[in-house]
């Protein structure tokens, strides 16, 4: 595992190309790779688009088809930054690849890994990091509006990209981006995505450029740009980030004991039914709920949790006083395959739901109303947050539920639920955070919080 490398300084502003300069970036060993005529040292890969070299510039022309496609670095990279100018028709996603994968025993040798995103859309994610045929959203810009408003869809746009041991950070036309700490790929290809898209789309011919490729190589750490003061995200297994503990994180779970953690009926942890194995606190079921030593009042808790195909869970928050864990809950549920999803009102027992209450939507990009869900046996993440009242529900990077508590609009859910008639449901100041045992297995891993 490499370690994490840190930098200091003032932060970075601006939003127009090309970054502000420095004395250090002056003197900067770039070396161009733009492709050339020929494309020699690349080569092409998934899907049926096409590249070719115009005026110095990489094209990639879309074709219709289900599959996307890559123009492949020949070589691989480790730590490296790189920049670049983008330019996609309005309706072509795209982007690049940083240390990405292909191996032919991952799903047929499929590209996947890290790729900074160049999002046209309405959702305006360029510059979020995605890992294509992995985990999905990474880094979404569901909390980076600066970022957001920086893209120039039509118009060509500066990317910068940093990938230095485990941390990886982006700017669009100058504004940070992305800082998370992974340490899933160390080494890997540049590619340039161009996306599928459907056969009517495919007939206008829309192109994604790209120009003025350049790479640092040699002791990037140098040449890093100062600290941004962007939120850094973890992604390690039971491992604060550096930018995570200071920013006020801690674990709640360390990734081996059950320190921390006790029965909701009282006394120790329960003697049956949660298993400790290979990082993660895992339900098998007959043991009961377990909840934090420790109330919560205002916070932020991220919880990384991996389904079994039909289970059924949940985190709860809001606990009533006196009760062994009556209280909000963000629903853990295979929607596929458990029959709670359809029962409830409108899908408010779904996964990300607040049970029984609210149904998740996209409220992230609201045009694709959709979850964005690894499938059962792999890893997805979960976010509470909770100032005051106002709490929300995050699934994989994407705004899931909003609401007040007390609010009329809260009440009246309360009065059509399960929960009619409890007195003062769901609006107790603080509780411990809870992990239910609904008799079906899940994991758990990097259970982290920061209090507000």
């Amino acid at each position: 595992m490499l370690a994490a490398t840190l930098w200091t300084g003032a932060v970075l502003v601006g939003s127009a190309p090309p970054l502000a300069p420095l004395r250090a970036q002056t003197a900067a060993p770039w070396q161009d790779i733009t492709p050339r005529e020929g494309l020699q040292g690349w080569h092409s890969t998934g899907g049926s688009a096409t590249y070719t070299i115009a005026n110095g510039e990489l094209v990639g022309r879309a074709a219709p088809g289900k599959t996307n496609s890559w123009l492949v670095s020949d070589a691989a990279y480790g730590d490296y930054i790189m920049e670049f100018d983008a330019k996609t028709d309005p309706v072509l996603n795209s982007g690049v690849m940083v240390r990405g994968q292909s191996r032919p025993e991952y799903r047929n040798g499929v590209v996947h890994g890290y790729q900074v995103e160049i999002d046209p859309s309405a959702r305006a994610w360029s510059g979020g990091l995605y890992d294509e045929q992995r985990r999905l959203w990474l880094y979404s810009l569901g909390r980076n509006e600066p970022a957001r408003a920086a893209f120039r869809s039509g118009d060509w746009n500066h990317y910068r990209i940093e990938a230095i041991g485990t941390r990886l950070r982006t700017w669009i036309n100058g504004v940070p981006a992305v800082d998370i700490v992974d340490d899933a790929d160390a080494r890997g290809f540049i590619a340039f995505q161009v996306h599928a898209i459907p056969e009517e789309q495919a007939r206008k011919g829309p192109e994604a450029r790209f120009r003025n490729v350049r790479v640092i190589t040699q002791a990037p750490a140098r040449y890093a740009l100062p600290e941004t003061g962007l939120e850094q995200q973890g992604w390690i297994a039971n491992q604060l980030s550096p930018g995570e503990r200071k920013a006020g994180w801690t674990l709640l779970w360390d990734g081996r004991s059950t320190k921390g953690w006790r029965s909701v009926t009282g006394g120790g942890f329960p003697a049956r039914g949660w298993t400790i194995a290979d990082g993660a606190l895992s339900v098998t079921g007959g043991g009961g709920d377990i909840a934090t030593a420790a109330p919560f009042r205002d916070f932020e808790l991220s919880v990384d949790y991996r389904l079994t195909p039909g289970a059924n869970s949940g985190i709860k928050y809001r606990v009533a006083p006196g009760t062994e864990s009556l209280g909000l809950e963000y629903q853990l549920l295979d929607d596929a395959r458990h029959p709670d999803a359809k029962m409830g009102r409108d899908g408010n027992r779904t996964l990300a739901a607040l049970y029984d209450l609210i149904a998740p939507k996209n409220l992230s990009d609201p045009p694709n109303p959709g979850k964005r869900i690894n499938p059962p046996g792999e890893w997805n993440r979960a976010v509470i947050v909770v100032r005051g009242n106002h709490v929300e529900h995050w699934l994989n990077g994407f705004k899931m539920v909003e609401f007040e508590r007390g609010s009329p609009a809260f009440q009246q859910a309360v009065a059509l639920s399960k929960f009619a008639g409890r007195q003062g449901f769901g609006t107790w100041p603080q509780s411990p955070i809870v992990l239910q045992d609904h008799g079906d297995r899940v994991d758990f891993r990097s259970i982290k919080i920061r209090p507000f």
